[in-house]
């Protein structure tokens, strides 16, 4: 069935490019505004649409595993970035990691060229309706000072912020695999991570260092207010001498091949293209400054004369307290005509904010087609994530990655290692009944 109606979407990024791919799928003419190349948030570089900037990965791909699960949902729902996101996949154990501008160049080329989506490249400053024509709002974490004033205005509610930092890129060639060795957790011979190993001594200088490094200051009008699962390392060594050795890096199950010992602890590299000729420093989002980076990362085994093809930065994240402002729909209360997605929904993670694209997509065409809004039951893991943002009390609000802690509570004990099977079991046979009701 096709319209006259269509749906304006604000900005190119995941949840954007999803939510307009959905749309179209219904036959939804759509209107997608992205200001690259003309404008660049701090964090962008890339004119393209979809663009990664945190990490190259997608995490778990596992089905058993709360963000695999979610995956799947959208795989069924014909996510194009998922399915994009798989054509460009590259080696990273049971985790989803891409080739970043394979990703986006693929996504890029899919929406530039399909009839019903017109790409218009200028900043939008404002959220203006126009008629009966839903908006879809997904800015991103990093919107604009004015579009979140002018979002503050309309619902009468102050912006929340927090801080999301991003981990280095490094060159291959430059690594000394004398040190370095290859290997996934738990896995016996090579593996697809490398893994720069150290002894006790190595680790307590590095993080000697990492308590007297130098930071990139927060500006006058910034509140310090991190996100916690994706805290800066600097920050996660002010909780303890062994908090990096249970966090990012954890050594276990990554016995060192050349000693037979496993190591005191472990920095991981993860690919970030097919070829392999660049890494991703596994956890090491920081705000150090440019030069303390340099220093201090060199410190580690193996990456001594480490070439830094991008160094880390922090940006501010910015999100709405979503139990006040939106409906199950996405829709925002008392303004059903503008939907909100990605992060700036309340959401954390790519896989996360797409989903949200994919919903807010696809209810804004049902709009248009004069369909009823049905949002995913709270057994699925699009639906647990809409429970987070529409249930969580507001005052306890904070945006969450999916996990199985936002799922319905069990009618009865579940043995622990039977929970993730039967969650995927409950999920897609809901998943199911819920797509036939949208037929």
């Amino acid at each position: 069935m096709m319209t006259t109606q269509h749906i304006k979407i604000i900005g190119g990024g995941l949840a954007g490019c999803e939510a307009a791919w959905q749309a179209v799928q219904l036959g939804c003419p759509v209107r997608l505004y992205e200001m690259k190349p003309e404008k660049f948030s701090p964090a962008h570089h890339s004119p393209l649409l979809a663009e990664l900037v945190c990490s190259n990965s997608l995490r778990s791909n596992a089905t058993t595993s709360a963000v695999g699960l979610l995956k799947e949902e959208m795989r069924q729902l014909g996510s194009l970035l998922i399915r994009v996101a798989d054509e460009t996949a590259v080696p990273a154990g049971q985790a989803l990691a891409v080739d970043r501008e394979k990703f986006s160049a693929k996504i890029t080329a899919v929406i530039d060229n399909h009839p019903l989506i017109e790409v218009i490249h200028e900043e939008q400053t404002r959220l203006t309706t126009e008629a009966d024509n839903p908006l879809i709002l997904a800015t991103g974490p990093l919107t604009s000072a004015e579009m979140a004033e002018s979002l503050a205005q309309l619902t009468g509610r102050e912006r929340l912020a927090f801080y999301d930092a991003i981990a280095p890129i490094i060159s291959e060639d430059s690594l000394n695999m004398a040190i370095i060795y290859s290997k996934s957790r738990w896995e016996d011979g090579p593996g697809d991570y490398l893994n720069c190993p150290m002894d006790k001594e190595q680790y307590l200088a590095f993080i000697h260092a990492l308590g007297e490094a130098d930071t990139v200051p927060l500006k006058e009008f910034e509140d310090e207010k991190y996100f916690e699962g994706c805290l800066p390392i600097e920050v996660m060594r002010t909780r303890g001498e062994d908090t990096l050795r249970y966090g990012p890096m954890k050594p276990v199950g990554l016995r060192n091949p050349r000693t037979g010992h496993d190591p005191y602890a472990v920095v991981q590299l993860r690919k970030e293209n097919k070829e392999g000729s660049t890494y991703n420093m596994v956890g090491f989002q920081t705000k150090l400054t440019y030069p303390e980076q340099k220093r201090i990362f060199r410190m580690i085994p193996g990456m001594e004369e480490v070439d830094f093809v991008r160094l880390g930065s922090i940006h501010r994240n910015t999100f709405v307290c979503a139990p006040e402002l939106l409906q199950a729909s996405l829709q925002l209360q008392g303004n059903p005509q503008i939907y909100l997605a990605g992060q700036l929904s309340g959401v954390e993670g790519y896989v996360e904010s797409t989903a949200m694209g994919l919903l807010a997509g696809l209810n804004a065409a049902r709009t248009i087609l004069g369909k009823e809004i049905i949002p995913p039951p709270p057994e699925t893991a699009l639906g647990a994530l809409i429970s987070h943002l529409t249930q969580t009390e507001p005052g306890n609000f904070q945006p969450s990655n999916v996990n199985f802690g936002l799922f319905p509570a069990w009618k009865k004990k579940i043995p622990k290692k039977l929970r993730g099977e039967k969650r995927k079991e409950i999920s897609l046979a809901a998943l199911a009944l819920w797509r036939e009701q949208l037929d």
